[in-house]
C-alpha cells in the first residue's frame, strides 16, 4: 500500500497548518515501507517528496487505503535539497563550541566548519558568472543582459534554473535562463536571464547604473525641469531630445495615419 501512494497526489492541509486549506497537488516521487511492529501496530516507511508535502496527510491517507485508519506518530527529515543528515549535521552545542573557541584562540577553523557557506545548497545549478559591474543592478531586480555576461556553464536550456555568480565564487541570485548555452557565445545583446529569487544583499558591490552620458543628460533634464519625474517628455523636453533618445522600458505610442486612436507598438527588446 505505501508503494502505491506515489507521483501525483491530492492533498489537504490539516486543521493545525501554516498555510491556507484548500486542495492542492503535490507530487511524492518514492516511498517503500522499512519496518512494520504487527504487535503495536505500528510501521516505518521512508518516501522521497515535492516540498511542501505533508506527511501527515499521507498517513491519513496510508490508514484510509489499508482501511485500518493511520496518522503520525513521529517525523524524521533526513534530506532536504541536497544536505542530508550524513553531510555537514552539526548540533546546536557544536555551534556555541566553536564560538567559543573563535572568541578564545582567535582560530575560526572550527568555525568555519560548522557554518558552511551559502553556495553549498546550489552547487547542482548550472553556474553563469556575471560581471563585477552588473552584480548590484542584479541585486536591485534587474535582468541580467549580455552585457553583464562573463562565463557560464555548458548545456544551459531555456527556462532552465541557473545560479548567477561573481567572479569570487559569491552566489548573486538563483533565475531562469532565457538563452541556451550556444545562443549565449554567438548573441552580442539581449536578456540573458530573469531573476527567480535574489541572494546577496543591495550594494554589497558598488552601483555601476546610471553613469554613462546619455543617463547623466536625462537626470539633468529631469533636474531642470524639462523632462518629469518619470523622465516622460514634457512641453519644454529639447527636440534633439525627443527624436534621438529610445526608451528601452517602455513602449512608444504612436498616432495611425488614417485618424482614430493611438495603438501601442511593440516595446523593444533589451
Amino acid at each position: 500500500a505505501v508503494e502505491t501512494l506515489t507521483g501525483a497526489l491530492f492533498q489537504r492541509p490539516p486543521l493545525i497548518s501554516a498555510v491556507k486549506r484548500q486542495l492542492r497537488i503535490r507530487t511524492i516521487y518514492e516511498s517503500k515501507l522499512i519496518e512494520y511492529d504487527e504487535k503495536r501496530n505500528l510501521g516505518i516507511f521512508w518516501v522521497s517528496c515535492e516540498a511542501g508535502t505533508y506527511v501527515r496527510t499521507l498517513c491519513v491517507h496510508l490508514g484510509l487505503l489499508v482501511g485500518t485508519g493511520g496518522h503520525m506518530q513521529e517525523l524524521r527529515r533526513v534530506r532536504s535539497g541536497v544536505m542530508s543528515e550524513n553531510d555537514n549535521m552539526v548540533t546546536m552545542h557544536d555551534v556555541m563550541d566553536a564560538q567559543h573557541v573563535y572568541d578564545t584562540t582567535k582560530d575560526e577553523k572550527y568555525l568555519r566548519r560548522v557554518v558552511v557557506p551559502l553556495e553549498v545548497l546550489l552547487i547542482n545549478y548550472k553556474r553563469v558568472v556575471v560581471k563585477d559591474s552588473a552584480v548590484n543592478a542584479i541585486c536591485y531586480g534587474a535582468k541580467l543582459m549580455i552585457p553583464g555576461l562573463l562565463r557560464f556553464a555548458d548545456n544551459i536550456d531555456v527556462n532552465d534554473e541557473v545560479v548567477l555568480m561573481t567572479t569570487k565564487g559569491e552566489a548573486v541570485a538563483v533565475a531562469i535562463a532565457q538563452m541556451t548555452t550556444a545562443v549565449m557565445a554567438t548573441c552580442d545583446h539581449g536578456c540573458v536571464a530573469k531573476i527567480k529569487r535574489v541572494i546577496m544583499e543591495r550594494d554589497v558591490y558598488p552601483r555601476r547604473w546610471g553613469l554613462g552620458p546619455v543617463a547623466q543628460r536625462k537626470k539633468a533634464l529631469i533636474k531642470e525641469g524639462k523632462l518629469d519625474k518619470h523622465g516622460k517628455p514634457n512641453d519644454s523636453t529639447p527636440k534633439d531630445w525627443r527624436e534621438g533618445y529610445k526608451d528601452l522600458a517602455g513602449a512608444s505610442v504612436t498616432a495611425p495615419l488614417g485618424g482614430g486612436s493611438a495603438s501601442e507598438a511593440p516595446s523593444t527588446p533589451g
